[in-house]
Order: C-alpha cells, then sequence, then structure tokens
C-alpha cells in the first residue's frame, strides 16, 4: 500500500499536488501520508482517491486528515 500511495501523482497536469512522504507507523493508526497541495479541493482529491481506489480501499477503514502547515519546504 505504501508503494501505491508514494507513487501517485495527479491525473491533470495543471494540478500541483503530490505526496511527499509514506511510512507504517504503529498505534492508533497504521500509516502517516504526507503530501501538499496548493487548495483544499486537492487535498480532497487526494483523500477520496484513497477511500475509493479498488485496491487500497480494500485495507482502508477510516481516515483521518490533519492539516499544518510549514514556511519553506
Amino acid at each position: 500500500m505504501t508503494k501505491k500511495l508514494k507513487n501517485l501523482k495527479p491525473r491533470d497536469l495543471d494540478k500541483d499536488w503530490q505526496i511527499t512522504y509514506v511510512t507504517p507507523i504503529y498505534g492508533g493508526w497504521d500509516l502517516l501520508v504526507e503530501c501538499k497541495f496548493n487548495n483544499l479541493e486537492d487535498l480532497d482529491k487526494i483523500v477520496s482517491f484513497c477511500r475509493t481506489d479498488s485496491e487500497l480501499s480494500q485495507w482502508i477503514e477510516a481516515t483521518t486528515t490533519l492539516i499544518s502547515t510549514k514556511r519553506n519546504y
């Protein structure tokens, strides 16, 4: 699952979002996915893809989305 998420790219060439980090973790959640995007519509597309993709949705029971901001990646 991490490999599929690491290679996830926007279908539209004019979109500017990307998955920047994916790692399995222990505890209340099983996976951490970091992404960057320019608007919340792009974040919605990333989360919706993960929830509806036939392969990924077999493994995902729930998602939690946290938004953070950083200066200068």
